[in-house]
């Protein structure tokens, strides 16, 4: 029996957490995650805290990963669900055609989606928030609401198929809804 696959869109500077935890959590639950990125290539993840005394976040570097399939390739009509990483990856790569292309299938089908921190500015710019509630950092209220999202500041909000979090903070409340939803499909059960 083959493992239902679920994306996980990073780029360079994604956040370490943000990504590796989703990443483990998919294949403890029996789906096989696959990792997308502009190009085949492996990618520098990174680490964010705001420091004691700082008002802006400092970054770290993380862990690196490879992308096993680049957005030119994905052919979404495979894929049960899929997750969008935070960190400065997100306000990058949002552009890219291919990505939007596939954004736009997963809040079209209705699949599971899950989106935290920075993660938001993909959904935004493609224009799949519209109507939406959505946790994400704070810093990132303006992308939502500018796009027609509302903004919720808690650690999960729901929203139908939509699944969000803040920060890498919140992997432990808004993941395992998410997963459910992953589940509930990959069983019959219909989500609405």
């Amino acid at each position: 029996m083959t493992m239902e696959k679920v994306l996980i869109v990073i780029g360079d500077a994604s956040e370490t957490l943000d990504t590796m935890y989703p990443y483990y959590r998919l294949q403890e639950a029996g789906f096989q995650p696959v990792v997308t990125a502009p190009e085949k290539r492996r990618y520098q993840m990174v680490m964010h805290e705001v420091k004691a005394g700082w008002t802006i976040t400092k970054e770290w570097e993380g862990y690196t990963i490879d992308c096993d399939v680049p957005f030119s390739e994905v052919n979404e009509e495979e894929y049960a669900g899929i997750m969008f990483s935070g960190g400065r990856a997100p306000e990058y790569i949002r552009y890219d055609k291919d990505l939007v292309r596939i954004t736009k299938h997963f809040f079209a089908t209705n699949k599971p989606i899950a989106s935290v921190c920075h993660g938001v500015e993909i959904p935004a710019y493609a224009d799949c928030v519209r109507g939406r509630r959505m946790a994400t950092v704070p810093k990132c209220k303006f992308d939502l609401e500018v796009c027609g999202g509302t903004f919720v500041d808690e650690a999960c909000v729901v929203d139908g198929n939509l699944v969000s979090g803040r920060t890498f903070h919140d992997n432990g409340h808004y993941l395992g809804p998410w997963i459910d939803l992953l589940v509930k499909a990959r069983d019959g059960v219909v989500v609405v």
